[in-house]
């Protein structure tokens, strides 16, 4: 697979007795000191383990958030270096000093059931602006380099970028495995019928995703408030609907562009609407029309039973954003509705986008039943957008390509 290539993983090291830098995405949220969703530190847990059996000696390093200093105790990585410490068995010494002055000493004693988890990264100025500086530090005392933070590996930053390129020994942990994996089907080889399913709020947000999976896709369903431009841009009375009025052409010619390769647009054919989004009732309209002074914040009933019938035929499914305001009950049928229905269809490979959309599939209790949820929002996109990742590229071997 194209994706994976070049790029070793972290079985192919001899681990035992060697000091390993590994590089995860902890950013959980947390709320005054406790975890509310704990998702990527349980999906770090398989590389985690394989490194303690194999007697790496690690050094977890991580950021939290966007502390603007060190003084800023709301981003320490303390409530997360506890959970690690339940989850694993082990002890977890938070470093605040990640100096080789005080990092060399620690490793010297360190046993077999501690681990190092550096303070967050970006207490560090150089992190965001990928500091050679800083990355030097680090590789002073890194034998093997192993990138696990899928969800940040799209930001060249110290960790990310400027830290594997002092390293020889480098490569990627089980978690980025999977996603490179599975989402690199998506682009290399989908079965057909292909469809992707486009929500949120923004056309211009998700433009390059749909330019590179226009002709890889046999279809592609628009929801969110997005789906209210391409109907405005036929025409349809969309009331008080989010419109993006620079993107009307654009939705113009991609309609065009999919009815010459014989592909569908699916777009909503009625709607939950309410007088503001702050409503906590809705009203169906009964058809594509969005009444004067109304708000459109979900899909309605005959467009759930529009675009589940589109998921049940599908092979391969991509869904990325949420079909209207799901966080508000009135407005959450449409969007727990097509997870349903996703995770319902055993036959295709079901691919969850990171960001609001792995919290809809959460919500809708079907986290555990498709094939896969990217912890990576910006990153997944941005791969799928077919761009190049500087923490992925930075990891290939390019002799073994």
């Amino acid at each position: 697979m194209k994706a994976l290539a070049g790029i070793k993983t972290i079985k192919d090291f001899e681990l035992s007795g060697k000091t390993l830098f590994l590089r995860l995405d902890l950013n959980v949220p947390i709320k005054n000191g406790h975890i509310t969703d704990e998702t990527r530190i349980t999906e770090s847990l398989p590389t985690l383990r394989h490194a303690l059996a194999a007697r790496a000696k690690i050094i977890v390093c991580s950021h939290l958030g966007r502390p603007k200093s060190k003084d800023d105790k709301s981003a320490s990585l303390l409530p997360v270096g506890q959970r690690l410490s339940e989850l694993l068995e082990v002890e977890v010494i938070l470093a605040e000093d990640d100096s080789a002055d005080f990092i060399r000493p620690t490793l010297a004693g360190l046993r077999k059931d501690q681990i190092i988890l550096l303070e967050n990264v970006r207490y560090h100025d150089g992190e965001t602006k990928n500091s050679d500086e800083l990355a030097k530090e680090w590789a002073s005392y890194t034998d093997i380099y192993i990138n696990d933070a899928f969800g940040a590996s799209h930001r060249a930053h110290a960790s990310i970028d400027a830290l594997p390129k002092m390293v020889t020994q480098k490569g990627c942990g089980f978690l980025i495995e999977k996603e490179l994996g599975m989402l690199g089907t998506l682009l290399e080889s989908p079965k057909s019928p292909f469809l992707a399913i486009m929500g949120g709020a923004k056309v211009s947000d998700k433009i390059p995703v749909i330019e590179n999976l226009i002709d890889r896709v046999d279809a592609i369903i628009i929801g969110g408030a997005m789906a209210y431009t391409f109907l405005k841009a036929q025409g349809v009375a969309v009331g008080k609907s989010l419109v993006e009025t620079e993107q009307l052409n654009y939705a113009r010619e991609l309609l065009k562009r999919f009815e010459a390769r014989n592909k569908s647009i699916l777009l909503p054919v009625d709607h939950r609407v309410a007088n503001a989004i702050t409503d906590t009732v809705a009203e169906i309209s009964p058809d594509c029309l969005v009444p004067d002074g109304k708000l459109a914040l979900d899909i309605g009933p005959k467009t759930e039973t529009l675009f589940n019938s589109a998921v049940k035929e599908a092979k391969t499914i991509f869904w990325n954003g949420p079909m209207g305001v799901f966080e508000t009950p009135a407005f959450s049928e449409g969007t727990m509705s097509l997870a349903k229905t996703i995770a319902g269809n055993t036959s295709a490979l079901r691919i969850v986008g990171g960001g609001d959309s792995a919290s809809a599939a959460n919500m809708a209790g079907i986290g555990s039943q498709v094939d896969h949820i990217s912890t990576g929002g910006g990153a997944s996109l941005e791969f799928i957008q077919g761009e190049a990742l500087p923490g992925i590229e930075v990891l290939r071997n390019r002799k073994m390509l």
